[in-house]
């Protein structure tokens, strides 16, 4: 579904129903909470990023909560991360399809029937923009319902239901956030969380591979791209996805790929099925055998991970590859400019991000519903220079201690 779609109806219909429903419990009030907690939902429906920065926050409910069925709520199209980190029961996922209106209005009278008959104790809303999923949690009738909330901030109206309402921090990594939702579900303190800050508990899972899977996908890719077989792979991914202000100029991607050529890398292009276009502009641009266009190649995000776990190196905008690489480890750089790694930074120390902090950078906030102002320039990316990137590739290889 379209993006400014989305965010005209989250603003015209999301914002009076959040009102309506604050009256409602108002009025009506909630149920009394039962201890121990028996059927945790959490709603994360958007980000398939935002999943691998929320496994912190599921392995603290599974310390904490050992007895409770965890369910997760989410967009169907996301659903392979989910399952790939073996994150919950996957008779314990919940599905929206997100992909037409049609589809959304189908699917969320399902939802949230499923919801209720679990009669949750609990909801964690992980979502920053969409009031959808904070009238989702309140649909649920669970009585704990732990969510962002504005507080004196303005911006971020989601109602006034939410029990557990958890103070936005834009100055704070997201999964220390996500960690705070779970924290507020038994916190006494105002704001709801006073924890320090502990990067050991900001760790991501390993992937989850069914017998044979990874090994018949390297026969398929070195079937048909023989020579990645030969040298060490180096992947980019040079495409900004459904924010284009994200993307690094091509220009550029085309000079890294020409250094990273030259270092002894088979260099290979990767994207969505959408992104075929530039991944076969860069390729032809650069003109060599050893530039590989697999724009589209892999079937599913399964195989995607696949071949991060494969490849020497990682170089990529701000997007889903860039928190993918948590999951294998490989060597990455990862250039920001209108988001920030301050909140969407990789987990691991396997990473590196480039990020000039101009004026007006970042830009995509939970404030604006990630809608830039900007006219397009995007100088905070285009001043990282291709001599920038290839430097720090070297730098994180050489700390990985993958050969030479």
């Amino acid at each position: 579904m379209n993006i400014d779609l989305q965010r005209a109806i989250d603003r015209y219909v999301g914002v009076p129903l959040c009102a309506a429903a604050s009256l409602v419990t108002r009025l009506l009030g909630r149920r009394a909470a039962q201890r121990p907690l028996r059927a945790i939902v959490v709603i994360l429906l958007s980000e398939m990023g935002s999943l691998v920065l929320a496994q912190p926050m599921f392995a603290l409910l599974r310390a904490r909560y050992p007895e409770a069925s965890v369910h997760v709520m989410l967009f169907g199209k996301n659903r392979q991360i989910l399952d790939l980190m073996g994150t919950v029961p996957p008779g314990n996922v919940i599905t929206i399809d997100d992909r037409s209106l049609a589809g959304l209005a189908r699917t969320l009278g399902e939802a949230i029937r499923q919801v209720r008959r679990l009669r949750p104790d609990a909801v964690i809303d992980c979502e920053l923009f969409a009031r959808i999923s904070s009238l989702l949690a309140w649909a649920s009738g669970a009585p704990l319902h732990a969510g962002f909330h504005r507080h004196t901030q303005e911006g971020l109206y989601r109602g006034s239901f939410i029990s557990r309402p958890v103070l936005y921090n834009p100055y704070r990594h997201l999964s220390f956030q996500f960690l705070t939702l779970a924290r507020a579900l038994e916190s006494e303190t105002h704001p709801l969380d006073k924890e320090s800050l502990d990067q050991r508990e900001l760790q991501a899972p390993r992937p989850m591979f069914a017998p044979g899977e990874a090994e018949a996908f390297f026969t398929r890719l070195l079937g048909d791209f023989p020579r990645i077989s030969e040298r060490r792979l180096a992947l980019v991914y040079p495409s900004g996805g459904i924010l284009p202000i994200r993307a690094w100029p091509e220009a550029s991607w085309r000079a890294v790929i020409v250094g990273l050529l030259a270092d002894g890398y088979v260099v290979a292009i990767i994207g969505l099925p959408a992104d075929k276009a530039l991944g076969e502009s860069l390729a032809g641009a650069v003109g060599e055998a050893d530039c590989i266009d697999l724009t589209g190649y892999t079937r599913s995000l399964r195989e995607l991970v696949v071949l991060l776990g494969y490849a020497a190196l990682l170089v990529t905008n701000d997007g889903g590859p860039a928190q993918f690489s948590a999951l294998t480890g490989v060597p990455t750089v990862a250039l920001f400019g209108p988001e920030t790694p301050l909140l969407y930074g990789p987990l691991g120390d396997h990473a590196s991000c480039l990020h000039l902090t101009l004026a007006c950078s970042p830009c995509l906030t939970a404030y604006n519903h990630r809608n830039s102002p900007c006219d397009g320039d995007n100088q905070c990316l285009r001043r990282i220079t291709p001599e920038q990137v290839l430097s720090e590739a070297r730098v994180v290889v050489s700390r990985s201690g993958v050969a030479g």
